[in-house]
């Protein structure tokens, strides 16, 4: 299967499934941090869209844990940086539908919580297609040390994940 034929199949399961209220476990990734002795605390996260992996929680708990939280924010240019946001924060929505913050604080998170359609156990990643994780990931990580970890559903594992030389590979993926 071609990329576009996996994320309308995984879409689709994915809207199906929505509803039954899954959840991440957050010590899952506390365990991942911590064995990579990843002591930073900033972590980009995002709103969740069309049936993703609802990472509010998340966000939440690492609040309380005093990391910095960031949310993307797409530019005019197809590109994505991440600005500060707190669960209190409003948030305004983008050309896709998707609430972003309004800070203008620029955030480089070393922890970034990465949505996705479809994954494979190389942790390959599939996206909506538009480039903006991959482009970012690749950006970022020039000038940091980043750790990129995918949140999705056991169901979205696939076999194989059809890649070529734009594509970010991610550093974990966290299932329930």
């Amino acid at each position: 299967m071609n990329k576009s034929e996996i994320r309308k199949k995984i879409l689709r399961i994915r809207k199906k499934k929505s509803s039954k209220n899954l959840k991440l476990n957050f010590k899952q990734i506390l365990k991942i941090l911590n064995k990579n002795k990843f002591t930073e605390k900033s972590v980009g996260g995002y709103y969740p869209y069309n049936h993703e992996v609802n990472v509010m929680d998340i966000l939440h708990k690492f609040e309380k844990l005093n990391y910095k939280i960031s949310l993307p924010r797409i530019n005019k240019n197809f590109q994505m940086d991440f600005f500060y946001w707190s669960l209190k924060d409003p948030l305004k929505i983008n050309r896709f539908g998707i609430p972003e913050p309004i800070s203008n604080n620029r955030i480089f998170p070393s922890i970034l919580l990465v949505p996705l359609v479809a994954f494979d156990k190389n942790f390959n990643r599939i996206g909506y297609g538009g480039g903006f994780y991959d482009r970012y990931i690749k950006k970022i990580k020039k000038n940091k040390n980043i750790i990129t970890i995918g949140l999705a559903y056991s169901f979205q594992k696939v076999k194989e994940i059809p890649i070529n030389k734009h594509d970010a590979k991610l550093d974990f993926v966290v299932t329930d």
